[in-house]
């Protein structure tokens, strides 16, 4: 009996043990295959098929376009081991290599992270919403991802020890730990702005309805948009340069593997991005400094 592509993707999404930020990753990234394909038996979808939408997806950044080939060949992958196909189409599929012309490059992802004097100003801007400033210091200060704060429930973190535990990429579990000065904004938070009525951390509520539920991604991002705006130094910032901002912040005050274990990373090279980051950040300060005392000389 034939299945559709649509369903067997929503089993897929429904598997146990998935992240919140996971599932919400695959659905985007799925969402266009689906569009096009969702109706179509799922045993008909040849490799070429399949090649060609991939092909079709050229204006993505290398990276990206990298994700929504490893997207597929999952999602076929665990079509195979649920006997939907025999076979996985894809498998072996070469990766789209950069584009020099478009200024791609085989490094790593640049990355982002915020100054001293951008935190500072980040600060100022969200230090009127108790909320957002709440997030802005646990994201900055425990590392933890948006989609692992945002899935927390308020019975999850430990108020008096500082810390809360979340489930994190490939269904691992870690301790997060956060600062006096968070626990701070977030006392202001929990006292003065969450809504007792919903179990989650941070809490949102309907205008309308007054229905309370949990504060979204999106509800939150565009909060954030709206108080970052007004300040041309924030411009571009993600939440997410938050916790790389963590990482730089810590590269040699602690050893490469305790950094690991705090990022809850699987590869100790993504860890060791951040080594490179501040050497080269020790680089410029340092040519930063001759450059003065070559001034001064004159």
């Amino acid at each position: 009996m034939s299945i559709s592509l649509a369903t067997v993707a929503t089993h897929f999404l429904d598997r146990a043990g998935l992240a919140p930020g996971t599932v919400k990753s695959y659905e985007l990234t799925l969402m266009p295959l689906l569009a096009e394909y969702g109706s179509y038996p799922i045993e008909i979808l040849s490799r070429q098929t399949l090649v060609e939408y991939l092909d079709g997806l050229s204006h993505l950044a290398y990276t990206t376009h990298h994700r929504h080939q490893a997207t597929l060949q999952a999602l076929f992958n665990f079509a195979v081991e649920q006997g939907y196909v025999v076979s996985n189409p894809i498998a072996r599929l070469r990766r789209r290599k950069p584009d020099a012309g478009r200024g791609e490059h085989l490094c790593d992802q640049v990355i982002r992270y915020l100054t001293p004097d951008q935190l500072v100003v980040l600060y100022q801007a969200v230090a009127p919403d108790a909320r957002m400033n709440a997030l802005v210091h646990l994201l900055h200060r425990s590392g933890a991802r948006i989609s692992e704060i945002l899935s927390l429930n308020l019975v999850q973190v430990d108020l008096s020890k500082r810390k809360f535990q979340v489930l994190g990429k490939g269904n691992k579990r870690r301790w997060c730990f956060y600062s006096e000065d968070a626990a701070q904004a977030l006392s202001v938070y929990l006292k003065y702005d969450r809504h007792p009525a919903c179990a989650a951390l941070f809490t949102a509520q309907q205008p309308i309805t007054k229905e309370v539920s949990r504060w979204s991604y999106r509800s939150a991002h565009r909060n954030w948009k709206q108080l970052i705006a007004p300040y041309p130094e924030l411009q571009g910032i993600r939440f997410h340069d938050l916790r790389h901002t963590f990482a730089t912040e810590r590269v040699g005050l602690m050893g490469i593997e305790e950094l690991r274990a705090l990022l809850g990373h699987t590869n100790l090279q993504t860890t060791l991005r951040y080594q490179k980051v501040t050497s080269q950040r020790a680089e410029n300060t340092a040519h930063q400094a001759f450059q003065s005392l070559f001034n001064m000389s004159d």
